[in-house]
C-alpha cells in the first residue's frame, strides 16, 4: 500500500482564469460542482424493475412447481397452433395465401415466446432480455412490410421454440407432477387407505417389499416415501424449471442478451468519443482563457518595456518584473491543465505513482491511500486518474474544503477510486460544467460513478470500473 500526503500551499497568487463555478445570489456560497448520481444512456434499457428478489425454499419451489406445471399446456397449445400454421403455409407456399400464413405463423410465435419471456421473468424475479425484433422502414411496400417477420432470425427461434418446448415441457411437467403426487400421497394415504377395496392381490406396498405385512406397516412405508419425496421435492422442482427454463433462454433471450451487448459496447465507444471531445474543446478553452492571455499580456509588457528603457529605466525595471511574475503564472497553469491530460508517469510507473505526484501539486492537503496493482490496463487507469483530476479540481475550485482523501483499490474485480473531502458539500450537476463528461468517459470503460454531497458535507466521489 502507498500513502502518500501532500501538504503543499499556495505557491502563486490567484489567476483571474475563469471557473466552471455557477453564479449565485450574493453573499451565498458556492457548492461543489458535482454531477448527482446518474447512469449514462441506454439505447436499448431493459425494463424498469426491481433487482431479483431472494425467494425462501418454499416460495422458490411453488415457484418452480407452477412454472413446470404450466409448461405443458402452454407448449402444447403452441406446438398444435404454430406446427398447423407452419404445415398449412408450406403446403400452400405456391399461392399467395401460403405465405400470409407462414407470416401469421411466426407472429403466432413470436407471441408464445413473449408469454415464456414473461413466465421466465416471474420464475427469475428479475427481467429477461427481450429482443429487437425487426421493423418495417418508412416507405415499405406491401409485401416488404409483411415478409419483414419472416426476415427475423429470431422469428424462426420463436418457430423453433414452440415445437421443441413441448418435449422440455412435458418432461418438467411429468417430473414435478410425480414428486408433488408422492408427497401429497404420503401425508394423506393414512386417511384414505380405508377406503381402498378389497380385491385380487390384498397385499399391500409395504408387503411387496418386504417390510411387513398389515395396515400399520403399508401406511408407514408410504408416509416414508412420501417424507423422502418432499425433502427432494426442491431438487425436483429446480431440475424441471432449470430443464425446460435453459432451452427457453437459449432460444429466447440469447440473442438479446447479444444484441445489448452490442448496444453497450457502441454506447461506450460514442461515449468514449464524447468524453475525448468535450475535454479537448474544455483544455482548448482553459488554454485562451488562461495561459493564452498571459502570453499576449506577457508580449505587450516586453514591448512596452523595451519602449521604457531608453526613457525612464525605472518603469522598465518594474514593467519587465511584472512580465516574469506573467510567465511563472502561465508556467502554473500549464502545469495545472496538464493534469487533466495523462502524463507520461501513469504510463512509465503506474496509476498510483501518477495519482501521488498530483496530489502533490494541490494547493490543499491530499492524502493518498493506494492499493493496486501494476500493470492494470492503460485505458482503466486513464479512466481513474482522470476521475480523481476532475474531483480534485473541484475540490480546489469550489468546495471549500481543507484537506481530500484520495483512496484507490481492486476489490472484486473492479477498480474503486474514492475522492472525499471535508467541503461544504451541496454538490449539484450543472450542465456543460465541471464533471459533466466524467460519466461520458467512464461509459467508455463500462465503469459507474456515484456522487454523495449533502449540504454541509462532506463530499464523496467514487467510481469503479471493470478490470479486465
Amino acid at each position: 500500500m502507498t500513502e502518500t500526503q501532500a501538504m503543499h500551499e499556495p505557491t502563486h497568487e490567484p489567476t483571474d482564469q475563469p471557473t466552471d463555478q455557477p453564479a449565485g445570489r450574493p453573499g451565498e456560497h458556492p457548492t461543489s460542482e458535482l454531477m448527482t448520481p446518474t447512469t449514462g444512456p441506454d439505447p436499448h434499457p431493459p425494463a424498469a424493475a426491481p433487482g431479483r428478489r431472494r425467494r425462501g425454499l418454499v416460495a422458490r419451489t411453488l415457484h418452480e412447481s407452477a412454472y413446470a406445471l404450466v409448461a405443458f399446456p402452454v407448449a402444447l397449445v403452441a406446438m398444435v397452433v404454430v406446427v398447423t400454421l407452419v404445415a398449412t403455409g408450406v403446403g400452400l407456399v405456391v399461392v399467395v395465401g401460403g405465405i400470409l400464413i407462414l407470416v401469421a405463423a411466426a407472429l403466432v410465435a413470436r407471441g408464445f415466446a413473449v408469454l415464456e419471456r414473461i413466465r421466465l421473468q416471474v420464475l427469475r424475479g428479475e427481467p429477461v432480455p427481450s429482443p429487437t425484433y425487426l421493423r418495417p422502414r418508412p416507405g415499405d411496400g406491401f409485401w416488404a412490410r409483411s415478409l419483414t417477420a419472416l426476415r427475423d432470425p429470431q422469428s424462426w427461434l420463436d418457430v423453433v421454440w414452440s415445437v421443441v418446448g413441448l418435449l422440455t415441457g412435458t418432461i418438467a411437467f411429468s417430473i414435478v407432477l410425480a414428486w408433488w403426487a408422492a408427497v401429497l400421497n404420503g401425508a394423506t394415504y393414512w386417511f384414505w387407505e380405508r377406503f381402498l377395496p378389497d380385491g385380487g392381490d390384498p397385499r399391500g406396498l409395504a408387503e411387496l417389499m418386504g417390510l411387513g405385512d398389515g395396515r400399520g406397516a403399508d401406511i408407514a412405508v408410504n408416509t416414508a416415501i412420501g417424507v423422502l419425496a418432499l425433502l427432494t421435492l426442491p431438487l425436483a422442482t429446480r431440475l424441471a424449471a432449470l430443464l425446460h427454463g435453459s432451452l427457453a433462454s437459449v432460444l429466447l433471450t440469447s440473442r438479446a442478451e447479444l444484441q445489448g451487448r452490442v448496444a453497450r459496447v457502441e454506447q461506450s465507444r460514442e461515449s468514449a468519443h464524447r468524453a475525448e471531445a468535450e475535454s479537448l474543446r474544455r483544455l482548448e478553452r482553459d488554454i485562451h482563457d488562461g495561459p493564452q492571455q498571459r502570453l499576449i499580456r506577457l508580449g505587450m509588457d516586453l514591448g512596452r518595456a523595451r519602449v521604457q528603457l531608453g526613457q525612464d529605466p525605472e518603469t522598465a525595471a518594474r514593467t519587465l518584473d511584472e512580465a516574469v511574475a506573467q510567465t511563472r503564472a502561465a508556467v502554473e497553469e500549464l502545469r495545472a491543465l496538464s493534469r487533466g491530460i495523462a502524463p507520461p508517469l501513469l504510463v512509465d510507473r503506474g496509476l498510483a505513482a501518477a495519482v501521488a505526484e498530483m496530489a502533490d501539486g494541490q494547493p490543499v492537503p491530499v492524502k493518498v491511500l493506494a492499493d493496486v496493482p501494476r500493470g492494470l490496463p492503460l485505458a482503466v487507469e486513464t479512466a481513474s486518474y482522470f476521475v480523481v483530476a476532475e474531483a480534485l479540481t473541484n475540490v480546489v475550485k469550489h468546495s471549500g474544503a481543507t484537506r481530500a482523501e484520495v483512496v484507490l483499490a481492486v476489490a472484486d474485480g473492479r477498480l474503486q477510486v474514492t475522492v472525499v473531502d471535508d467541503g461544504r458539500g451541496g454538490a449539484v450537476q450543472v450542465p456543460g460544467h465541471g464533471l459533466r463528461g466524467l460519466q461520458e468517459r467512464l461509459d467508455g470503460v463500462d465503469g459507474d460513478l456515484v456522487v454523495s454531497s449533502p449540504e454541509g458535507g462532506p463530499t464523496r466521489v467514487h467510481a469503479e470500473i471493470p478490470v479486465p
